[in-house]
């Protein structure tokens, strides 16, 4: 049984547009908030959480509401399609606002492409396991990472090409939404004319059926959890609340840093974020080995030290210098330590029949911390000073680090990987 690149590569394209549009909400929609409606960095907090508040209601709903539908473009398919064209038409309407300053459109426009992105990305996403047989899956999912980053990485290519002072007087930020407006009918439209959902699905019924494929199996414990285990379950959510409340504050408000409290131009601040990215997605494969030599605890723990160590750094530039570029070098190094990891150690510790409700606990914690911390950190922004950003992700990464220390178990070291791009392999 081998894995069908070329056909998972195409799957991937939805969680390519996806991630691109994702880079541009993080990094454009706070500098328009900013620097066109004059608003204060809490409200700006608030807004930019709204989009995960959103996430907490409707990607659980419409992941289980595609489970339902049968169409003749399949399960899934419709939902990205609708999705994606809502999600594009309200976007044309957000440079345009913009430009008018008019915030009351720019509001009801973007409320409406945060409902589309919402309605199709968990039915974009489980497209792959509908399409992949059970052993393949960790392959195929590592490869839908990769598509995602470089969706992301596409986008912030653009912001360093097109945000700068000068073009942001003379046109906003309409030629960004283009850009990516443009990558994301190309990839939707490529997904829709390779991948014909049903007719595969069908296919791949025939050529593996369910008696035929081996369920995953996990060694846990039997029946609930005892009283230890979850005891390291509660430490490792409240870990991944922490350290997801220390990073995405610095994600989320650095555009606006580095103008702050740097001085830099427009556009700069994506040069930090692609080396974070780059050094992220380079070092999967080392983590892959290392985290099966010495654990995924002290795997994760090494990462908590070295993003927090590296935000420590940051909070002593007074301006910009090359060094900053090692700082979020080793930041996505130690990023992806935690990441690559934390997953697989919540699932260890629950039963397989409890995989998708323990999987959604993961998501629920994650999110719950982007909802707070744009909030937390916007308000310390405004009223205290920007020069918290980085002592604010300190705080939080020692915070994660101690209830890290207090996670006992789904320590099993994981095997070494088959092949190479299974190292990429983390939660979408």
């Amino acid at each position: 049984m081998k894995l069908n690149y070329k056909r998972t590569f195409f799957i991937g394209l939805a969680f390519f547009s996806i991630c691109a549009f994702w880079q541009m909400y993080d990094n454009i929609i706070p500098l328009i908030l900013k620097n066109t409606f004059h608003l204060g960095e809490t409200n700006i907090g608030v807004l930019m959480a709204m989009d995960n508040v959103l996430a907490l209601f409707l990607l659980p709903f419409f992941g289980r509401l595609s489970d339902k539908i049968n169409t003749p473009l399949g399960k899934r398919t419709p939902f990205i399609l609708v999705g994606t064209t809502v999600a594009l038409i309200a976007m044309a309407f957000l440079p345009i606002a913009d430009r008018n300053a008019n915030l009351i459109q720019f509001y009801i426009f973007l409320g409406i492409v945060l409902l589309a992105m919402g309605f199709y990305r968990s039915p974009a996403v489980a497209l792959m396991p509908d399409l992949t047989p059970k052993p393949l899956r960790s392959k195929a999912n590592a490869i839908i990472n990769l598509m995602g980053t470089l969706g992301a990485v596409y986008t912030l290519g653009i912001v360093i090409l097109l945000v700068n002072d000068e073009e942001v007087k003379k046109n906003g930020y309409t030629k960004v939404f283009i850009a990516v407006a443009i990558i994301m009918i190309i990839a939707v439209v490529l997904l829709l004319i390779t991948i014909r959902e049903k007719k595969l699905s069908e296919q791949i019924a025939k050529e593996y059926p369910s008696e035929l494929v081996e369920e995953e199996v996990i060694e846990t414990q039997k029946g609930s959890m005892s009283p230890e285990v979850k005891k390291s379950f509660y430490f490792i959510l409240a870990s991944v609340f922490l350290w997801f409340t220390a990073y995405n504050a610095v994600t989320t408000a650095f555009s606006r840093y580095s103008q702050q409290v740097w001085n830099l131009q427009e556009g700069d601040f994506a040069d930090f974020l692609i080396v974070a990215t780059v050094a992220a997605l380079i070092s999967y494969i080392p983590i892959g080995h290392i985290s099966s030599k010495i654990g995924r605890k002290k795997t994760i723990i090494g990462g908590i030290v070295l993003m927090g160590f590296s935000f420590l750094c940051g909070s002593f530039f007074l301006e910009y210098s090359p060094l900053v570029n090692l700082i979020f070098a080793t930041t996505g190094i130690g990023w992806a330590s935690i990441n690559v990891n934390s997953y697989p150690m919540v699932v260890e510790m629950c039963k397989s029949a409890d995989i998708g409700k323990y999987t959604g606990l993961y998501y629920t914690f994650s999110m719950a911390a982007q909802v707070f911390t744009p909030i937390l950190s916007g308000a310390l922004l405004q009223y205290v000073s920007y020069r918290t950003l980085f002592p604010y992700a300190v705080f939080f990464s020692l915070a994660a680090l101690c209830t890290m220390l207090r996670v006992k178990h789904g320590d099993s070291k994981p095997l070494k990987k088959s092949s190479v791009i299974e190292n990429f392999d983390t939660p979408d």
